[in-house]
């Protein structure tokens, strides 16, 4: 079953670019299974990052609901401010 994102489905989005550096670049000794950003062909982003639904499903703040097709991922900090460069304003 696809998952509807926007006007798109999952298979039917393709990564068009990395946001930021490549993980070889952050310092990972193997260059492998690192938080990454990515923009899709549509213009929307996707992270590749430390599912963390589980732990930060009750805690998250007043008025933010995860819907049960969402899942939280954790980037660390330093894969998000390195790829902030890359992220256009508008």
């Amino acid at each position: 079953m696809a998952v509807r994102l926007g006007r798109k489905s999952a298979p039917e989005l393709s990564p068009y670019r990395r946001i930021g550096v490549a993980p070889h670049q952050r310092g990972s000794l193997s260059g492998e299974t690192c938080p990454d950003i990515f923009e899709l062909d549509d213009g929307d982003f996707a992270a590749i990052g430390t599912d963390a639904t589980d732990e930060l499903t009750s805690p998250l703040p007043p008025g933010c609901v995860r819907g049960a097709h969402q899942r939280i991922v954790v980037i660390t900090r330093q894969r998000l401010t390195m790829a902030g460069r890359d992220i256009p304003d508008a």
